[in-house]
């Protein structure tokens, strides 16, 4: 769409939204890259129950931080910000609904202990 007389298109945006040192993404990458570690680290013990929980809250961090510096959230309107945290909210209402299903039926699942699985398929053969 022109305007007619010069040939320069007509309604675009000039404005910066808002410019973020570059310090400021290299740190939030260096943290980013130290929390995968960390999930790494994390990911080689066992914690019992608290596995999934310890995973989501460090997934949690890193999303944040993603969404707060990479995509400028933090410098946004704040009902943007309210959005965002209504929806991690429901997020993890989902998630514990589907923890509660999971414990319900904790007792009724396999470990995959092999010599029960073999046990178990014999009592099934003929």
């Amino acid at each position: 769409m022109t305007d007619g007389t010069d040939g320069h298109k007509t309604g675009e945006q000039h404005a910066v939204g808002h410019i973020v040192p570059i310090s400021l993404l290299v740190v939030t990458g260096a943290g980013l890259l130290v929390l995968t570690a960390v999930t790494v680290l994390v990911a080689s013990f066992d914690f019992g129950a608290a596995n999934i929980w310890i995973a989501l809250g460090i997934a949690a961090v890193k999303g944040s931080l993603v969404v707060l510096f990479f995509m400028h959230l933090l410098w946004d309107r704040p009902f943007n910000g309210v959005i965002f945290v209504t929806s991690l909210a429901f997020v993890a209402l989902f998630i514990s609904f589907a923890m509660t299903d999971t414990f319900e039926y904790a007792p009724d699942m396999d470990t995959g202990d092999a010599p029960l699985v073999r046990q178990k398929l014999a009592e099934l053969e003929p």
